[in-house]
């Protein structure tokens, strides 16, 4: 099954592939789906990625090839059923492996990570992201750097609401005040644990802590 979107998608993609050998960027997915972000993008590529009908390859920009395409899919409506066949593979190969996720800017005190808007977009290599939705934020401040997550850095994150004790997580604490920590389950209650000496750990009731996010890597510019 595949909905509207994920269709017109993937004949984008698929057509592209076959002109130039190149996949498109996530700004020209956008502009042809006339979708309002990049985000509504990484959703449906998660979506067909996960229903093994395009696939992402390590060490090129752009990593995006397609596996099999559906058949015999109606224009109406918004899912249809599609019979699958193997797409032809001598297809050129992609000539690139950097996707592009939203950048919020840096954590910000008083607002939550998904109210957060911004037409700033991130390429990062698709070898550092797996599926699902992702977002990048700026680090700001040092309470973990040892870490070696530092000021400056970008720190990609998986979108999730839930985390295991030991993940770093993007936590909205009292739906006032985003931090980067690590997270552990104490009873009923939360504790989020700086990596810095300097700083001790935060114990919050269980209703007070909700997850946004948890880290999947990290970016480092050097100057």
């Amino acid at each position: 099954m595949l909905t509207a979107k994920q269709h017109e998608l993937l004949l984008f993609i698929n057509r592209r592939l076959e002109e130039s050998g190149i996949s498109p960027s996530f700004e020209e997915m956008k502009d042809a789906l006339d979708l309002k972000s990049k985000s509504g993008v990484h959703r449906l590529i998660s979506a067909l990625e996960e229903r093994g009908f395009i696939r992402r390859l390590a060490n090129r920009a752009r990593a995006l090839e397609v596996v099999k395409m559906p058949e015999n899919v109606g224009s109406k409506g918004a899912e249809a059923v599609a019979k699958v066949t193997t797409a032809p593979t001598s297809q050129p190969a992609p000539a690139n492996d950097v996707i592009e996720i939203p950048l919020h800017g840096k954590i910000a005190a008083g607002v939550p990570i998904e109210a957060l808007e911004s037409d700033r977009s991130l390429p990062v290599p698709a070898a550092l992201l797996g599926p699902g939705d992702h977002y990048a934020l700026e680090v700001s401040g040092d309470s973990m750097i040892e870490a070696g997550i530092f000021d400056g850095d970008f720190a990609l994150v998986k979108k999730a609401d839930t985390a295991r004790d030991g993940d770093i997580v993007v936590a909205l604490v009292n739906d006032e005040e985003a931090t980067l920590k690590y997270l552990y389950h104490d009873g009923g209650r939360i504790r989020l644990d700086p990596a810095n000496g300097a700083y001790d750990p935060q114990v919050y009731e269980g209703s007070q802590v909700k997850v946004q996010g948890k880290l999947a890597g990290l970016l480092r510019r050097y100057h």
